[in-house]
């Protein structure tokens, strides 16, 4: 048997931060001991002295572009940036190329990340408009939800017919994830700005094409679906103050049956940004003002929004230089999502404990996985050990990202991975993925 001890390290973990040893033996964590009592047995001890103590980051939200889009990013690549950036457990996105809107395609994602992925997955099956009898076969057991495109995507992914969508959120057996922009304000939005800037648009337009008001009807209109069937809705990457106001905090989180998810870069970046990082920051939904920057970020300290997420999606850089209509929006962030929002505790915007409920207990609530998400006895070893006062700088020459380039390239952390751990093994030592484990398909108490 295998079993490792982290001595001396300042756990974050529910609601606490706390000195303690953490003994792991195989993939379990198997008891967690004050720091004043005697080191348990173990083959193998890490001093954490100094170091802060954290559940796996879950990610509910990326797109690692495998099939189809591999030039862009594979299962392998992005995955072990992710464990290098304390990311433990993904949920990948369903447009992919072909997409996956059968239970076949959906499989075949899954084996392919058991062969290759070191960190642990589950993958959203595709909604369209002619494909709900294959939704309705997913099973809620083994896979994380069902993804829905409110607004444009890749391929057959959107979905705009009406009874389809009722349809969906009617008979929907799990969670139903939406990206929520309505399709006919961008469209006309882009209309006006064609008419006046011609092919030659400026980046900083990208959120007045897809502005506040295209965002709130298509998040409306999912809460108002969800309310009258009682659907469990997860809203993706909401990007302005006035969608906030569409989520609750009265109730604990466990029986909300609508939440809402912030992604780094709309925590992090404003409009004020496009002049100088232009398409680096160009995602859908768009990044917008200082204003609604705030309210996200007051919603996730109040509880209205349930989870930090990251909506990684590469592209690259040769894509991401063409003009404004060419260049692809989506940006890599996995390896940088944790130091990120640690960045927003050092400077006083959230307090530390802030970070697991954000970024791994209430992903675990929201998506009733399994023994995941927590620092507790019984539970999955998933964990990341963070230096807190090691300042590094983002480099071409550490990102892991297929793409090679990152939106906080020349950007400055306080804080760095010191290691990270999935299902008790070693997968990233500070410096180096460690080669050779392969992570776990999740699985849900539904």
């Amino acid at each position: 048997m295998s079993s490792i001890v982290i001595k001396n390290v300042l756990l974050i973990n529910e609601g606490k931060r706390e000195l303690k040893h953490v003994l792991i033996k195989n993939d379990l964590i198997h008891s967690i001991l004050d720091a004043h009592e005697a080191l348990p047995d173990a083959s193998t001890i890490v001093d954490g002295t100094g170091k802060w103590l954290f559940p796996g980051v879950i990610d509910d939200q990326v797109h690692f572009r495998e099939p189809g889009l591999t030039h862009k990013g594979e299962i392998a690549t992005e995955s072990r940036a992710a464990v290098a950036g304390g990311i433990t457990s993904f949920m990948e996105m369903p447009n992919t190329v072909p997409n996956a809107l059968t239970q076949e395609l959906l499989q075949d994602k899954y084996d392919r990340a058991a062969e290759v992925s070191p960190a642990n997955y589950s993958f959203f099956m595709g909604a369209s408009n002619d494909n709900i009898d294959e939704v309705l076969k997913t099973d809620p057991k083994n896979v994380c939800g069902i993804k829905v495109f409110m607004g444009s995507s890749t391929g057959n992914m959107l979905v705009d017919a009406p009874k389809v969508l009722e349809g969906i959120f009617k008979e929907s057996p799990m969670l139903v994830a939406t990206h929520c922009e309505d399709e006919a304000t961008i469209r006309a939005n882009m209309a006006a700005a064609r008419a006046k800037y011609g092919e030659d648009v400026p980046m900083n337009q990208h959120p007045v094409i897809r502005d506040v008001e295209a965002c709130y009807r298509s998040s409306s209109m999912a809460v108002e679906l969800a309310e009258k069937f009682n659907t469990r809705l997860h809203i993706l990457h909401i990007s302005t103050a006035k969608e906030v106001a569409l989520f609750r905090n009265d109730i604990p989180i466990e029986q909300k049956r609508i939440t809402a998810e912030a992604c780094i870069h709309h925590l992090w970046f404003t409009d004020e940004q496009y002049n100088t990082r232009g398409s680096l920051i160009k995602w859908n939904p768009a990044v917008k003002s200082a204003a609604d920057r705030e309210e996200i970020r007051k919603g996730i300290l109040d509880g209205r929004i349930d989870v930090i997420a990251t909506d990684h999606a590469p592209h690259t850089m040769e894509e991401k230089r063409g003009t404004y209509f060419n260049a692809p929006s989506g940006g890599p962030l996995v390896q940088h999502a944790l130091v990120a929002v640690l960045e927003m505790v050092h400077q006083g915007i959230m307090a530390l404990e802030e970070v697991p409920q954000l970024m791994s207990h209430n992903v675990a609530r929201c998506f009733d996985i399994t023994n995941r998400g927590y620092v507790r006895p019984g539970y999955k070893a998933d964990l990341v050990m963070v230096d807190p006062q090691h300042e590094w700088t983002v480099s071409k020459e550490n990102i892991l990202y297929k793409c090679g380039w990152s939106p906080f390239e020349g950007d400055q952390f306080t804080s760095k991975i010191a290691a990270t751990w999935v299902n008790g093994n070693l997968v990233y030592d500070g410096e180096r993925v460690i080669e050779g484990s392969r992570g776990e398909r999740m699985v849900f108490n539904r």
